[in-house]
């Protein structure tokens, strides 16, 4: 879920310019990861404008490939939607594959509803980078014997906790406003919440599952990744690690 942005700051336009180097030589696939409201489908948005000049880029998400609801549900694992046991890991796998050899197909997901949607789901020529934020990412093989079903490139966004926690909260508030006026919306339960108490079950659920899942799964991805990108409270980024050299 994208959000409004300014103009590109140095932070982004480094990045961006190290990407279209890596894709001169030889990447192919970028997964950007994070924790949950880290700004990665805004950054890969970013991203992708900023390198259309340089080469076809096209940014996909890895919802898609979270299990639906009713699978999520009947194994246990609603409460824990976006833990890596609740994607398609397998599924993933084999459009990566496939996008190589030509065309895959990637589902969709909505936020609205929360679930899959097979209406945005789409048939994707390779192009020739594609940028493939979410979670769900598992550490990649080594450089050297990453294989056809991984990623080339791996990205973390990283960003201080409070941060998260601010902009998580944030974005379930406007998610929340925006149900007044779609009651198909998931976020429609809600409203019966003032705007208080939404504003801590937000924070209830950022603590009793986002926070455990960054800290057991999201983070420790950092330490691997080829690219690590620091964002600020004010949105600024900054490329602070660069392990493809």
């Amino acid at each position: 879920m994208t959000e409004p942005v300014g103009p590109p700051g140095p932070g982004l336009i480094q990045v961006s310019g190290r990407l279209a180097e890596l894709w001169q030589g030889g990447a192919r696939i970028v997964a950007l990861t994070g924790s949950v409201a880290s700004g990665k489908s805004t950054l890969a948005a970013q991203l992708e404008a900023l390198l259309q000049p340089v080469c076809a880029t096209q940014t996909l998400s890895t919802d898609g490939f979270l299990l639906s609801n009713a699978q999520l549900t009947q194994r246990g694992l609603l409460d824990r939607k976006g833990f890596p046991d609740t994607y398609d890991r397998a599924g993933m796998a084999r459009a990566l594959a496939e996008l190589r050899r030509g065309r895959a197909f990637f589902p969709g997901y909505s936020h609205t509803i929360y679930d899959i949607d097979p209406a945005l789901g789409r048939w994707v020529e390779s192009p020739d980078l594609l940028i493939l934020e979410g979670l769900g990412h598992l550490p990649l093989s080594p450089a050297a014997q990453r294989r056809d079903d991984e990623p080339d490139l791996l990205i973390y966004v990283d960003a201080a906790l409070e941060d998260l926690e601010t902009w998580y909260v944030a974005r379930f508030e406007r998610l929340w406003e925006a149900a007044a006026q779609d009651p198909t919306s998931f976020y429609a339960r809600f409203r019966h919440m003032d705007v208080v108490a939404l504003r801590d079950f937000a924070r209830q659920v950022w603590t009793t599952v986002n926070l455990p899942n960054l800290t057991a799964h999201i983070a420790p991805l950092r330490a691997g990744a080829d690219l690590v990108v620091r964002k600020q409270a004010d949105h600024s980024l900054a490329l602070v690690a660069d392990r493809t050299a």
